[in-house]
């Protein structure tokens, strides 16, 4: 992405929230704090309407047994183990310790400082009220961790799997607001990715909750892809299911192209899994002007199947296609060439020849600033 930026130059900057002043008497008292807590009242109403259209916010997906199949089939046989927030602070915790053992000074710095006891009654009395959250403010000690610096350690005492899917949704508005980029990136990978993957797998759906969650974390869309996106696709055990109800936020949520771009280079550019195909093909659909380095890396994404010997599902077949529709005319001669070749190792009796007809019927790129060379 860095790369990327000093070549295209960086995002526009958000545009800074409106807040509409409303005239009449005044609703709050003077010990209210200034968070627009009146979001609930609408989110619930949204919930019980949307109950009625699940799918339309990642609801129970139907998924086709032979598709799940095929993904199960790319799959990472050997996934690494899942870390959470709480083996984090462990390990933290343990490196204290070993490091108390082996040097007595007190000279180098304390990653894990003893805290007050005053302030662990605190923040577990916060973990009681977060595991019963349903509507309504959150407690102020919860809203000012952010701004501390152990903020994880703190946020590990409040015990983010206990508690409940509208609390997460606060939490992930509050967190995705008020912290730095690279540490949203850590609270959505560690706290919010887990507890997404753990609905959807017991659950065979998502909460709507969690589901709004995700698409509140899409306020810092370099952290939604670095600490969501990518860590989802790398870790080669995504789920159709998954792909599905996550990739849904893609396509409903509008997103920087300095970002996808990032996102589809470096997806091109990890080894393969099923799910891989659905987030290229929701990414190429939302019709990007993108930099050449980017088509040409999901051009080499496809070329690299060539000496494949496994069938390729489906939707490996429709994110071809969708990049033969949205990009056949960024693509060069040689490009072109080498995809119709392609097409005889790897062929689909209904995709393939639309992808074929596509790469024909349409311009080439060629050299930069060249007219094509003439045929002869």
């Amino acid at each position: 992405q860095e790369e990327l930026e000093a070549e295209h130059g960086p995002g526009a900057p958000a545009a800074p929230r409106q807040r509409s002043t409303a005239l009449g008497p005044a609703v709050r008292g003077p010990g209210s704090d200034s968070e627009d807590d009146e979001e609930w009242p609408s989110l619930e109403k949204a919930a019980a309407v949307a109950a009625g259209r699940s799918g339309e916010y990642g609801g129970e997906v139907v998924v086709d047994p032979e598709d799940e199949k095929a993904i199960e089939m790319f799959m990472n046989k050997n996934p690494p183990l899942r870390r959470t927030l709480a083996d984090i602070i462990m390990e933290k915790i343990t490196e204290k310790q070993t490091e108390v053992e082996t040097a007595l000074s007190e000279i180098s710095g304390c990653p894990m400082p003893q805290l007050d006891p005053r302030v662990l009654e605190v923040y577990r009395g916060v973990r009681e009220v977060l595991s019963k959250y349903r509507s309504g403010k959150l407690p102020k000690a919860f809203k000012i961790i952010p701004a501390l610096s152990n903020w994880e350690q703190i946020l590990y005492i409040t015990e983010p799997e206990t508690w409940t899917a509208a609390a997460m949704y606060q939490a992930t508005r509050i967190f995705s607001s008020n912290l730095k980029e690279r540490m949203a990136q850590r609270f959505y990978n560690l706290v919010l990715l887990p507890r997404v993957r753990d609905d959807i797998a017991e659950y065979k759906r998502l909460n709507f909750h969690l589901y709004m969650a995700l698409k509140k974390a899409l306020f810092k869309p370099a952290a939604w892809f670095k600490g969501i996106l990518i860590p989802l696709c790398e870790s080669g055990t995504c789920t159709l299911r998954e792909a599905i109800i996550i990739g849904s936020i893609l396509t409903k949520c509008s997103i920087p192209v300095l970002h996808s771009s990032a996102a589809m280079l470096k997806i091109a550019e990890m080894q393969y899994s099923g799910a891989n195909s659905i987030f290229l093909r929701l990414l190429i659909d939302k019709k990007y002007a993108l930099p050449f380095r980017v088509v040409d890396a999901l051009v080499f994404h496809f070329l690299a199947f060539r000496t494949d010997q496994r069938d390729l599902p489906v939707l490996w077949h429709q994110s071809f296609l969708a990049l033969a529709q949205r990009y056949k005319e960024d693509l060069s001669s040689e490009q072109k060439e080498a995809l119709l070749e392609l097409l005889k190792f790897h062929s689909h009796p209904q995709i393939s020849p639309e992808i074929r007809r596509e790469l024909l019927n349409s311009k080439t790129r060629d050299v930069e600033g060249q007219p094509p060379a003439a045929m002869e």
